[in-house]
C-alpha cells in the first residue's frame, strides 16, 4: 500500500530530483565562495552583504515576476532562467581561474542570481501545481521540505570536502555538472501543462503585476495569516537566523563545534519533519497544523536557546524545534494551492512572498543593533532588571543576545496560540 503515498507524482518525482540536483550544486558554489569572500575579507560584513544582494532584488520584483510567470510558457521560463543562472556561474568561474576574481563582484552575481530567483520562484511553485494531483498537495509541500533540507545538511559536507581535496574548481566542475543534468530532466522528460488566464488578454501590465495583492486583499483570511507569517519572519531572522551564530559562539568562548552542532540538529529536525509530513495523512485541520507548529517552534527554539543552559541543551531544542517546521510549510502552501485559482498562482504567490519576506532584510539588522546597541550593554551594566534576568539567561558575553531571544520566542509562541484560537482562520481548512 506504500505506493498509493506517491499516485500520481512520477512527473513531479522526475522533475524534481532535476531540481534538487541544481540546487546542491549551486548551494556547495554558494557555500565555498561564502568562505572565499570572507578569507579575502575577514569580516563579517562582507558575508553579510552577500545575504542582502541575495534577498533585496528578488523580494522587490515580485510583483512583476509573478505577472511573467502566469502568462509565459513556465518550461521555456525556467529553462531560461536556469541558462542565465549557469553564465553567471561560468563567469565567477572565469574570473577565479584567471586571478581576476573579487569580492565585489559577487555582490553582482548575487543580484543577478536574487533578480533572476524572482522569476524562478512564482513559475516552480506554479508547476508544481501543475505537476501534482491536488490530493497530493500536502506529501508533495513535505517532499520539497525533505530534498531542502537534505541539501542544507549535504552543501557545507560536500562543499567543505571537495574544497579540502581538491579546491574550489571542484566544486564549480560539480555545478556544471548538476545544472546539465537538471536542464536534460527538464528539457526532454519533462512537460508542464501551460494554462493562460481567460482574463488576462487585454489586461495591462502593470494591473496584472498588481492582481495577485488585490486577490489577498479580497481573501481575508488569506491575506490575514500572510501579515502574521510576516510578524513570524521578522522575530525568526531577528534570533534564529540572524545573531545565533554570534550567540552561541559568544556564550561557547568561539567554540566553532558547539555551533556545528547546533546547525546540524537543525538540519537533522527538517529532514525528519519532512519525512514525517511526507508520509502522514493530511491534517483535517490544516489551520490547527500551522499554529501549532509555529508555537512548538518558538517554544523549543528561541525560548529554550535563551535560558541559561549548555550546549546539548541548545542541541536538543534545535532538533525538536525544527521538526514542526515542515508541517508548517506542507500546510500552509497547500492552504494556498488549494484557495487560489491556477490562472492566478503566480502573482499571488508572488505578492504573499513580497509581503512575506519583506521583513527578513529588516529582522537581519534589526537583531544586530539590538544585540549590539541595546541588550548586551543592557546586561553588561548589572542594573536591577540585568541582576532580576541572570538567573535565567546568565551572564557575561551573549547574555544579551540570550534576553532577545527569549523575548521573541515568548512573543511567537503567544502569538501562535492567539492566532490557534481565532475563528477566522478556520475558513482555511478543507
Amino acid at each position: 500500500m506504500k505506493h498509493l503515498h506517491f499516485r500520481g507524482l512520477s512527473k513531479f518525482l522526475l522533475w524534481w530530483s532535476g531540481q534538487t540536483l541544481s540546487s546542491l550544486g549551486s548551494s556547495m558554489t554558494k557555500y565555498a565562495l561564502m568562505i572565499w569572500a570572507y578569507r579575502q575579507q575577514g569580516t563579517a560584513l562582507g558575508v553579510t552583504m552577500l545575504a542582502l544582494c541575495s534577498y533585496l532584488p528578488s523580494i522587490l520584483l515580485s510583483f512583476i515576476a509573478g505577472a511573467v510567470a502566469d502568462k509565459w510558457d513556465k518550461k521555456k521560463l525556467l529553462l531560461a532562467t536556469d541558462c542565465v543562472m549557469a553564465l553567471g556561474s561560468l563567469t565567477v568561474f572565469a574570473l577565479y581561474s584567471t586571478d581576476h576574481l573579487r569580492v565585489w563582484h559577487l555582490y553582482l552575481v548575487n543580484l543577478l542570481l536574487s533578480f533572476l530567483g524572482a522569476f524562478e520562484s512564482p513559475a516552480v511553485l506554479v508547476s508544481t501545481s501543475l505537476l501534482a494531483p491536488k490530493e497530493q498537495y500536502v506529501r508533495v509541500s513535505g517532499l520539497q521540505n525533505l530534498y531542502s533540507s537534505l541539501v542544507t545538511i549535504c552543501t557545507p559536507i560536500f562543499a567543505t570536502a571537495l574544497m579540502a581535496f581538491a579546491g574550489l574548481v571542484a566544486v564549480f566542475y560539480v555545478n556544471f555538472a548538476t545544472f546539465a543534468m537538471s536542464t536534460v530532466i527538464l528539457l526532454f522528460f519533462v512537460r508542464i501543462p501551460n494554462i493562460a488566464a481567460a482574463s488576462e488578454g487585454k489586461e495591462p501590465f502593470l494591473r496584472s503585476c498588481l492582481a495577485g495583492i488585490r486577490w489577498l486583499l479580497a481573501h481575508a483570511a488569506l491575506w490575514k495569516i500572510i501579515l502574521f507569517m510576516s510578524f513570524i519572519n521578522l522575530l525568526a531572522y531577528i534570533t534564529g537566523y540572524g545573531i545565533l551564530p554570534a550567540m552561541i559562539l559568544a556564550r561557547t568562548g568561539d567554540n566553532q563545534t558547539a555551533l556545528g552542532m547546533v546547525s546540524g540538529a537543525m538540519g537533522v529536525g527538517t529532514l525528519v519533519g519532512g519525512l514525517l509530513v511526507t508520509l502522514a495523512p493530511p491534517a483535517k485541520r490544516r489551520s490547527r497544523v500551522i499554529f501549532l507548529s509555529l508555537a512548538l517552534s518558538f517554544l523549543f527554539c528561541d525560548t529554550l536557546w535563551g535560558l541559561r543552559c549548555g550546549v546539548w541543551v541548545w542541541v536538543v531544542g534545535a532538533f525538536l524545534g525544527h521538526v514542526p517546521l515542515p508541517f508548517l510549510n506542507a500546510n500552509l502552501t497547500t492552504v494556498m494551492r488549494t484557495k487560489v485559482p491556477i490562472e492566478m498562482q503566480g502573482r499571488v504567490f508572488a505578492a504573499r512572498d513580497t509581503v512575506q519576506y519583506i521583513t527578513i532584510p529588516i529582522g537581519l539588522a534589526l537583531g544586530g543593533l539590538l544585540a549590539d546597541r541595546v541588550f548586551e550593554p543592557f546586561m553588561a551594566a548589572a542594573s536591577l532588571p540585568a541582576r532580576w534576568l541572570a538567573p535565567l539567561v546568565g551572564t557575561g558575553p551573549g547574555a544579551g543576545m540570550a534576553v532577545i531571544f527569549l523575548l521573541t520566542g515568548l512573543a511567537g509562541v503567544l502569538s501562535s496560540l492567539l492566532c490557534l484560537r481565532g475563528a477566522a482562520f478556520r475558513e482555511l481548512d478543507p
